[in-house]
């Protein structure tokens, strides 16, 4: 017989958007489950070693993420997990945010536990039960047998729209010519790197790196990241559809954070792609690692040192919602009435296909609001999503899908859950303007604030 479990508020996946949801529904007094398939918190960010968090910031410095986001910032800082947010020396942002990923993990779960959230680590949810237009109960596989979670609320934070697949909510993948998504890419860290040798070498041939990176300041500032190396890279003819190398530095003194890979052209829903594309992906990992160390200045005593548990997915599937957001609407910086979070990064599409990226920066104050009706699907009443698979077009999902936009949506669906459980409407019914309030008194920016000078 299976064991049953009954909660107010369900969140499926454990990433920054699980996280931050899981957190607000439990702060805000709802009995919470938390399911995560792997043994840590975290998602692509541990898991898959994305890393640094970029951005909450505006390209001129204005912080427009903050809220729980913020305070995890701020709680790593203060046990030496981060050093908060430093200038982008790549240049493509203006901020990115370094962190321990071991102590986020801990600190992750202290936060929830501390909010009162149940967490199921090790269970994998393989089937939802649907009663008309609500999700009746989720079915979870675990090491402990089998599990039935009836929920009045239900957040999809899974990054692949699990949950809203399973319940039968219309959903989308790809770019709508021909369902084509982002490459995969599997990380990894390599030890025993020189970065003053380095930075140096881009001092003196700064025409071989990125043309947004802040050269004239460079001398004064740590360096955080590099891309570039593009002659190496040219002469390497590397079997990889990439025209750089991209690296973070950190959390070490002699480490950094290899994002250089690309794995094209498979479906990260389907086992079969996946197990296709963890092959490749730890293959292209060991030659762009032997490359680097072979022919990179300052990498002459660098080794690999770790993978991540996964490769990295930038995009799968994601809701059809009451509302896709719009690459105009990113770019154009466009105001919703129903805003519960805003971001200032920019599109950042990694060609399916192709070698590059292309890019597109928001215009006017340099953020572009979230509007609530992106969170809700279609046909499936008690059921929100956050994080990557919020609706929004392929372009718009290019911003939408980063760590920092994922912390945001998360904390709103959470709090919408919460605002749903205490008036007892359903989530496309509650009052946004509460939703708003409540988002506002937990540090969440949804209106324009002062510029803040970073670096």
């Amino acid at each position: 017989m299976e064991r049953i479990l009954e909660t107010d508020v369900l969140v499926v996946g454990g990433g920054p958007a699980g996280i931050h949801a899981a957190l607000a529904a439990g702060r805000n007094g709802c009995r919470t489950i938390l399911i995560e398939k792997y043994g840590f918190l975290g998602g692509m960010t541990t898991a898959a070693l994305v890393y640094p968090w970029m951005t909450f910031h505006t390209t001129d410095g204005k912080q427009v993420i903050k809220g729980y986001a913020q305070e995890i910032v701020e709680r790593l800082m203060a046990i030496g997990a981060s050093p908060g947010h430093v200038r982008d020396t790549v240049g493509f942002v203006r901020t990115i945010t370094p962190f321990d990923p071991e102590r986020y993990k801990v600190l992750a779960m202290e936060l929830l536990k501390e909010a009162g959230v149940r967490l199921l680590l090790h269970s994998f949810v393989d089937a939802v039960r649907v009663e008309g237009d609500r999700i009746a109960g989720v079915e979870v596989t675990g090491k402990s047998g089998r599990l039935l979670v009836k929920a009045e609320q239900c957040v999809d934070a899974t990054g692949d729209a699990d949950l809203a697949f399973l319940s039968g909510a219309p959903c989308l993948q790809g770019r709508e010519s021909d369902g084509k998504t982002q490459p995969m890419t599997m990380k990894f860290r390599m030890r025993g790197v020189d970065l003053a040798a380095v930075k140096r070498y881009m001092l003196d041939h700064p025409d071989e790196f990125y043309p947004k990176t802040p050269f004239a300041e460079l001398e004064r500032l740590p360096l955080s990241g590099v891309m570039g190396f593009t002659k190496h890279w040219r002469e390497s003819e590397l079997p990889i559809n990439r025209d750089q190398v991209l690296f973070f530095t950190g959390p070490e003194e002699d480490e950094v954070l290899v994002n250089t890979t690309r794995v094209q052209g498979l479906d990260g829903t389907d086992v079969e792609h996946l197990t296709e594309a963890e092959l490749e992906g730890r293959k292209q990992a060991l030659l762009v690692a032997d490359f680097m160390r072979r022919r990179l200045p300052g990498f002459e005593k660098a080794s690999l040192t770790h993978t991540g548990a996964q490769i990295g997915i930038r995009e799968t599937r994601r809701i059809d919602g009451l509302y896709a957001l719009q690459v105009d609407d990113v770019v154009q910086g466009r105001r919703f009435e129903d805003v519960i979070a805003r971001s200032g990064y920019p599109i950042d599409i990694h060609d399916p296909s192709g070698k590059g990226v292309t890019a597109a920066w928001v215009k006017g104050d340099g953020a572009y609001d979230i509007p609530y009706r992106c969170l809700l699907p279609q046909a499936v009443s008690n059921l929100i999503a956050a994080g990557r698979c919020i609706s929004t077009s392929h372009e718009a999902l290019a911003t939408t899908r980063l760590s920092p936009s994922c912390m945001a949506t998360g904390q709103a669906a959470g709090t919408a859950c919460a605002v749903a459980h205490r008036s007892g409407k359903p989530l496309a019914g509650i009052d946004v303007a509460e939703l708003q309030s409540v988002l506002a008194e937990q540090g969440v920016v949804l209106r324009d604030e002062e510029t803040i000078t970073v670096f």
